[in-house]
């Protein structure tokens, strides 16, 4: 294989373009909220709280739109008989965010949390929260591993460099600017890495779209010419399969660090609202060039081009269709200003996923769980340690293992299945608790795995009805696969029961030991009757700034130390008494 020096050197412009901007961020905003009294920490993990509409629009928008989502979306759209009727991404994640900014992000914002943990942690207790932490790692590290993982493939297909090479130094520079600035680099090196997303794919569209191989795609949209109508069809049988996977993506979009972390970083609960409502309009309009190149990849007769007779869907590369069209169908520096925008829209997303999971670890299960006399330095130190451990972990995954897109998928259900009901429940049902918990988490885990995985190649122990056994050819090597196909919405219905399970199971445990017909001692989880134990963290530890506009937040007392070592014994911050709501204290003023 040849290497294309042209396209090496647009990777490095674009590579040492995003770092330069990531390295500019953190000097700009070293200082940036310590003067005001916050923590180093808190400062990396949400950017001392005074992101603005502009930064904070592009950066939450470029969380859901990276290789992912580009190349996902292109390929569903060129997949025969899936066509766009079944590309649920960009309208399940916009919905995602719009309901998350209606619902979801006030709350959460008000009340000053860090991490989207510290609600279960302040509520379930510091164990519990370490329990919800290993899906939402889980899902955070899958999901970088994938997208380096497309992105080596990606670079391999345009470039013809090694794959290995082209993820090490991806995820190097990604790993080297968010430890340098946090969530301010983060953010910026977004900007940036949006404004290549759009413009490089927009620029590539209309010479893929004249190309002498491409047909009318408004033609191909209702016809089959070389494969079925691009536009697709839901079949009646596949219905519930499709309500199922789109609840999914509106859902469980929701439950991730990633979006909270911009949440929570946003300067007031208002503009956390307004954010995301922004990045819901932004993720439909960065998915129009990827729909186009899906449907110019189906509209294409590929015998007349460099790539060969055979179609992609044939050679089983479908999942490259993207890159393929850029390569093929585009002069060479046009593909290669795509390739920098696919490169881009990766990084944005390994980025945020890697000081999401640094930012739990660092907070909910070092701090809070193990040394809540932890110094800010030390926090700091630590955010530092496990950004590169769980980077150099998804870099691994996706050079080591065929199966992290099933790992991904299998996670993303999880936070879906576990903690989207476990944040319902903590955020809106009064009354939940640790034993509730547990139980909806066990419950959610066994629906949801009882069901199988056919990218894990796991098989179902759990058949629910309208299930089917499918085959599989492999077009390269010719060998039939059989995996059970589960029709039924069962991801959805794991979600409600793990939900009711935990409110059912709290109620009851909370009726049986207040009641007395459970004896006080076997209260062991100090959830019902110890309520207010070292165990079930108070709103103080938890809100440590100023910069929290009070008429949006929960009242708290004043910090008293840095030190979080006496912040557990507080009896009165999880009061249901009605003096402790903001309602009551609003009424007393008047």
């Amino acid at each position: 294989m040849a290497v294309h020096a042209e396209g090496i050197v647009a990777i490095v412009i674009f590579y040492l373009l995003i770092l330069g901007v990531g390295i500019w961020a953190a000097w700009k905003n070293k200082n940036s909220g310590v003067s005001e009294g916050q923590d180093r920490s808190e400062t990396i993990m949400v950017g001392g709280r005074d992101i603005g509409l502009f930064v904070g629009g592009f950066t939450m928008t470029a969380t859901w739109v990276g290789g992912g989502y580009i190349n996902g979306t292109a390929e569903y759209v060129y997949l025969p008989d899936f066509g766009l009727a079944w590309a649920q991404a960009p309208f399940g994640y916009a919905l995602s965010l719009v309901v998350g900014g209606l619902f979801f992000a006030k709350p959460m914002r008000s009340r000053g949390y860090v991490t989207m943990l510290d609600p279960f942690q302040q509520i379930y207790g510091k164990r519990m929260g370490g329990l919800l932490f290993i899906p939402a790692l889980m899902g955070e590290i899958f999901w970088s591993a994938a997208i380096l993982s497309a992105l080596g493939a990606t670079l391999s297909v345009i470039v013809d460099i090694d794959i290995n090479m082209s993820v090490v130094i991806s995820a190097l520079i990604a790993i080297f600017y968010t430890l340098v600035g946090g969530l301010y680099s983060v953010a910026y090196t977004d900007v940036v890495q949006l404004f290549c997303i759009f413009l490089g794919l927009w620029v590539s569209v209309p010479f893929a779209l004249s190309n002498p191989a491409v047909s009318s795609i408004s033609v191909t949209a209702k016809e089959a010419v070389y494969q079925t109508p691009w536009l697709g069809k839901i079949d009646s049988a596949d219905t519930w399969m499709w309500i199922d996977n789109f609840c999914l993506l509106m859902l469980g979009g929701i439950p991730w660090q990633v979006y909270f972390q911009r949440v929570l970083s946003a300067s007031s609960a208002t503009y956390a609202q307004v954010l995301s409502f922004i990045a819901a309009a932004g993720c439909l309009v960065m998915a129009v060039p990827s729909v186009l190149i899906g449907a110019i990849g189906a509209s294409t007769d590929w015998n007349q081009t460099t790539y060969g007779a055979i179609p992609p869907k044939e050679k089983d590369q479908s999942d490259m269709i993207l890159p393929i069209v850029l390569q093929h169908l585009c002069p060479p520096w046009i593909s290669f200003f795509g390739l920098g925008a696919v490169s881009a829209a990766v990084m944005s997303s390994a980025d945020s996923s890697i000081l999401s999971a640094s930012s739990m670890f660092a907070r909910n299960i070092y701090q809070l769980a193990f040394r809540q006399s932890a110094t800010d330095r030390e926090i700091v130190w630590v955010m530092r340690i496990t950004i590169f451990v769980f980077g150099a972990l998804a870099t691994a995954m996706a050079l080591l293992t065929g199966t992290v897109y099933g790992l991904w998928y299998l996670s993303s259900d999880l936070v879906y299945v576990i903690i989207f009901p476990q944040l319902l429940s903590v955020l809106f049902i009064k009354g939940t608790n640790t034993y509730g918990s547990v139980a909806g988490y066990v419950f959610g885990l066994l629906l949801r795995i009882g069901g199988g995985e056919p990218y894990l190649k796991l098989p179902p122990f759990i058949y629910y009805p309208g299930w089917v056994q499918q085959e599989k050819i492999h077009h390269l090597t010719g060998d039939v696969e059989y995996f059970i196909q589960q029709r039924f919405p069962f991801k959805t219905v794991s979600m409600l029961a793990s939900f009711l399970g935990n409110v059912a199971f709290s109620y009851l445990l909370k009726y049986l030991f207040e009641s007395g017909t459970l004896s006080h001692k076997y209260d062991f989880m100090d959830a019902v009757v110890s309520k207010h134990s070292k165990e079930i963290m108070d709103k103080t530890t938890l809100v440590s700034s100023d910069n929290i506009i009070l008429s949006e937040m929960a009242p708290v007392k004043t910090r008293l130390s840095n030190s979080l070592a006496g912040t557990f014994t507080n009896t009165e911050a999880l009061s249901d008494d009605e003096e402790s709501s903001p309602e009551s204290l609003n009424n007393d003023h008047e």
